[in-house]
């Protein structure tokens, strides 16, 4: 009878364990996912302002251009730790090594912490110093390619509390499609576009006229942006395909 009694109530305390550690997870999840939408909210509202302040894209200045990049490096770096916490709570059960853990989240993270890392080593430095007094306004279209991290951060939270059969996440999920095709896929050509059109030119004759190292970072930074856009998409066909709907409810 003890036995049985001790039997159970250690399985009583294992799932209630597993529940807590779940929670624990789903709260880091959202807490993050939370903070990145706020970020998402000031870096777009920053670049709306930078760019309407900036009569001419090359000489136009605003003091938001440099001072937010000061806000955006310890939000890299949290965002980096948070993403690693969410990692761990997700996998603390399965007994592995400090090492082992770092290592998989590395791995299976690894175009997200290339994304940060490009961000933290790379733009931070030209958009600072290297860029001397021009381009805020290019700084502030690149700070408008953050809205579309609010309804990604939303999809994420909908997965994970199990709602991709409800209509807030297909709706959110076409709301993601059509924010980061805008401003992470169309904001290059809105950049081009910008610039030839105050110096005269056509779309086509601008990468023709810049330096080509404007034209190799501008590649640089959409090819992952290109990437990300197919998985959504490829996730999108999925989820509005009426068979693999019914399977998955």
């Amino acid at each position: 009878m003890l036995l049985t009694l001790a039997g159970g109530w250690a399985g009583l305390s294992a799932v209630a364990s597993f529940a807590t550690r779940t929670e624990r997870a789903l709260f880091s999840s959202a807490r993050a996912r939370l903070v990145s939408s706020v970020h998402a909210v000031l870096a777009t509202g920053s670049g709306i302002v930078i760019i309407r302040s900036c009569d001419d894209v090359i000489t136009g200045r605003h003091w938001l251009a440099r001072e937010y990049v000061w806000f955006l490096i310890p939000y890299m770096i949290y965002d980096s730790y948070a993403m690693y916490l969410c990692d761990w709570c997700r996998t603390r059960d399965q007994n592995r090594g400090p090492s082992l853990t770092l290592r998989n989240f590395l791995s299976r993270n690894r175009l997200m912490i290339t994304h940060h890392a490009v961000i933290l080593f790379v733009l931070v430095p030209v958009a600072q110093s290297l860029r001397g007094d021009l381009g805020d306004f290019f700084v502030g279209c690149i700070f408008m390619a953050e809205l579309s991290t609010p309804f990604v951060s939303l999809g994420r939270v909908l997965i994970q509390l199990k709602q991709q059969h409800t209509l807030l996440y297909k709706v959110n999920g076409i709301l993601t499609l059509a924010t980061f095709f805008c401003c992470r896929i169309l904001l290059f050509p809105f950049m081009y576009w910008s610039y030839g059109r105050q110096q005269g030119l056509s779309l086509l004759q601008v990468p023709f006229s810049i330096p080509f190292y404007c034209n190799m970072a501008n590649a640089f930074l959409i090819a992952p942006q290109l990437y990300w856009f197919c998985l959504l998409c490829r996730k999108a066909v999925r989820l509005f395909d009426t068979p693999q709907a019914k399977k998955d409810g």
